[in-house]
């Protein structure tokens, strides 16, 4: 990454203004209902805690429509971060004014505060530059741990490096060198998986990893349009149809290429997508009146024998409809089988499949889990995204001043 961290700067006494990735769920009673997105940012609030800075964390919460709302205020959230910091956090109640001014000038060293969503103010998602500049003004530091949000040009995640010294959280940069290992140096073999709804929501994904990987594995409902560009009926399963031609550009490619494009060999079917549906295992092709929800048996070992062989693994997006039970195995099985290989370096996309590996609890039998859906995504695509290019840019502005 061509930017510092924020272990590379002075931070003591220094008010730090942290944009952080605290989007979180909260239920109608203000309870957290899933902090790890708050506990995966705690290396970097330590760190500063540590060092004596005064620390100010930024965030946005759900989508409240650009003004005031209760329901996505921070407040518990300030309240759920002070118990696991383990000191108090102070929750200001707004982002920026005068009275957010002189609350966090008052900050003394080691001490927190977190200010109220930056999405209650429209200038915000516009990148507005004198919301960026309001916000500025609070700080001497700005750092960058939200990767989450780093795909959004917004004024807290790309904005504000324009008015300070920037550099990237711990969280950020350990996400960057990661993504850049597999996609830029990868130990080989390299395989991806890759599951999913829609060709279409991952045709760049496909395009940018068939000219690095050695395998690419495709699974989920995404699966199905391919099947049925190489002729095989797939009944009433999912199916991309705008999609569609693309898939068959796409085997045409990969037929061309050295890679090996392992589609599945046999389905978990059903009739309807729920519990207690009637269910059986199918062969490649899928009988009229069923639908394919998981990836069989068979497809289960190949895939598990392709992986066996690989140095390095990328996966974003479940096999099968895993949020349902009986159709959760094949997820499951190539999971644990990836939590068993040695001496293996594999990566998980953010998003559905980083929310399967922690259900299963295997999330520290893994190199890295992002903590990024669509971030993580636009990265294996292959595109610059916004908050890490403006960290890039202040750097390159402070070496010219230099």
């Amino acid at each position: 990454m061509n930017c510092q961290t924020v272990k590379d700067v002075e931070v003591k006494g220094k008010r730090v203004l942290v944009r952080v990735d605290f989007n979180v769920p909260i239920d109608s009673k203000g309870n957290v209902m899933n902090d790890t997105r708050i506990v995966k940012t705690l290396p970097t609030i330590q760190y500063l805690v540590k060092q004596g800075a005064r620390t100010i964390l930024m965030t946005h919460l759900g989508r409240p429509k650009s003004k005031k709302d209760v329901q996505f205020s921070l407040k518990f959230v300030a309240e759920r971060l002070s118990k696991i910091l383990k000191q108090p956090v102070k929750f200001v109640p707004d982002c920026i004014g005068p009275s957010v001014s002189k609350i966090t000038s008052a900050l003394k060293n080691g001490e927190v505060a977190l200010l109220e969503n930056v999405r209650f103010y429209s200038e915000e998602e516009k990148n507005d530059a004198e919301f960026s500049k309001s916000l500025a003004s609070l700080g001497e530091i700005y750092v960058n741990d939200a990767f989450g949000a780093a795909h959004r040009a917004h004024a807290s995640t790309a904005g504000i490096a324009r008015y300070l010294p920037s550099v990237a959280g711990l969280l950020l940069a350990k996400e960057v060198e990661y993504f850049d290992r597999v996609l830029g140096n990868p130990d080989r073999p390299f395989a991806a998986i890759l599951g999913g709804s829609k060709v279409v929501d991952k045709i760049k994904v496909i395009e940018n990893l068939m000219t690095k990987v050695d395998y690419l594995l495709v699974g989920g409902a995404m699966a199905y349009t391919f099947l049925k560009a190489r002729g095989y009926k797939i009944g009433n399963s999912k199916f991309d149809f705008e999609g569609f031609e693309i898939a068959k550009q796409i085997l045409e490619k990969a037929k061309q290429s050295k890679i090996q494009f392992v589609l599945p060999l046999d389905h978990i079917i059903a009739e309807t997508v729920t519990e207690t549906a009637k269910s059986d295992i199918s062969e490649i092709d899928i009988p009229d009146g069923w639908m394919g929800v998981d990836i069989g048996p068979k497809t289960v070992e190949r895939f598990q024998a392709a992986l066996s062989k690989a140095k390095t693994i990328v996966w974003n997006g479940p096999l099968g409809v895993f949020e349902i039970k009986p159709f959760s195995n094949g997820t499951r099985a190539i999971a644990e089988h990836l939590a068993s290989l040695k001496d293996t370096t594999t990566v998980i996309g953010g998003g559905e499949t980083a929310a399967a590996i922690a259900e299963l609890g295997l999330e520290d039998k893994m190199s890295h889990v992002s903590t990024g859906g669509g971030a993580s995504l636009e990265y294996l695509e292959g595109r610059v995204l916004p908050g890490i290019e403006a960290l890039a840019k202040q750097a390159r502005r402070e070496k010219v001043a230099k």
